[in-house]
């Protein structure tokens, strides 16, 4: 197939889409460069927005980026083009994580296009879900998801799911005796009404927790947010653990995209969810989340899964600042 040269409104609404995707503290660690005549957008990475406190390898980075790129396979798709997707094409240049090359073709994957409405939709939720078992069907469904993009997602059982909150708890209690790893939350929370493109607002911190067990950080700490209510969780969260078999950059690259992939398909499905990984930023309890019972190698996020109220929108940085057209 041939290389498909866009026009500069197609590339930034390629671009919009992408940058929809979630990231740790809503930074947005990416850069998007569109080569004109190759018709190729690379995308990198924006160490501006890295956490050396919470994210020292910058594995939550790359993570960020690899839903980013799963959401422009998707509008790709949507708009009728095929992508070929290369991560780390440049052995050189490390902050160069992948180069999609677009091209013109009459069979665009229908698997992709049809999860684009839920770009738009798909928001952390940070609220009480129901007491409601997800069918396996659709379990099985998200696994799959997961699968197709070379990684894994596992639904751990109860005596599982009671360790990892276990987890939290613990790395709660961490937290609380070192301040210093508070430092990335404050650099990327809003509160008081400031306004910003990137970071998570108190609009979306959710409810303050009153009871119940899901694992959902509290993103106002010890601040007072006025008019914040209080609400009491759900008893038994559903949980699920994405991982991959090793534990490189690549495969962070690849868990992002399958992470997106699972977290659109269940929104179609209408569920509400939400990414928990407090606990996997410290080495020894992310050692401790997998499953032993289970093939998964390395654990990279947490999913809440559930029914529920959907989560706010945060806001985006704008295209013209994360794109660079060549």
């Amino acid at each position: 197939m041939q290389a498909q040269p866009l026009d500069t409104m197609h590339v930034k609404a390629l671009v919009s889409a992408a940058t929809a995707a979630p990231s740790l503290h809503n930074a947005q660690p990416w850069l998007f460069r569109y080569h004109h005549e190759a018709a190729t957008l690379e995308l990198r990475a924006d160490l501006t927005r890295a956490m050396p406190r919470t994210d020292p390898d910058n594995r939550a980075l790359h993570l960020g980026c690899g839903a980013a790129l799963f959401n422009l396979r998707v509008a790709a798709a949507h708009s009728g083009l095929h992508t070929d997707t290369v991560l780390y094409p440049d052995p050189a240049d490390r902050e160069l994580l992948a180069a999609v090359r677009l091209t013109g073709t009459d069979r665009p994957d229908g698997g992709l296009a049809r999860l684009f409405p839920s770009i738009a939709r798909r928001h952390t939720s940070r609220h009480p879900f129901q007491d409601r078992p997800v069918p396996a069907a659709v379990q099985e469904a998200l696994s799959e998801a997961a699968r197709q993009e070379g990684a894994e997602l596992v639904f751990p059982g109860e005596w599982h799911v009671a360790a990892l909150l276990e987890h939290v708890r613990d790395v709660e209690g961490r937290d609380s005796m070192e301040p210093e790893r508070f430092e990335d939350i404050r650099r990327w929370t809003r509160t008081g009404g400031e306004t910003a493109f990137d970071g998570i607002p108190d609009s979306a911190f959710g409810p303050r927790k009153a009871g119940g067990r899901a694992p959902v950080r509290d993103f106002a700490g010890r601040r007072a947010v006025p008019g914040r209510p209080a609400a009491v969780f759900e008893a038994t969260p559903h949980l699920a653990e994405l991982g991959t078999g090793q534990d490189r950059p690549q495969d962070w690259l690849r868990a992002g995209q399958a992470l997106e992939r699972v977290l659109l398909l269940a929104t179609l499905n209408g569920l509400a969810t939400s990414l928990t990984s407090h606990s996997l930023e410290r080495e020894d309890l992310r050692e401790l989340a997998r499953d032993p019972r289970s093939a998964l190698g390395f654990v990279h996020m947490v999913l809440r899964l559930g029914y529920g109220p959907a989560g706010t929108a945060t806001p985006r940085r704008p295209v013209e600042e994360v794109l660079e057209i060549r």
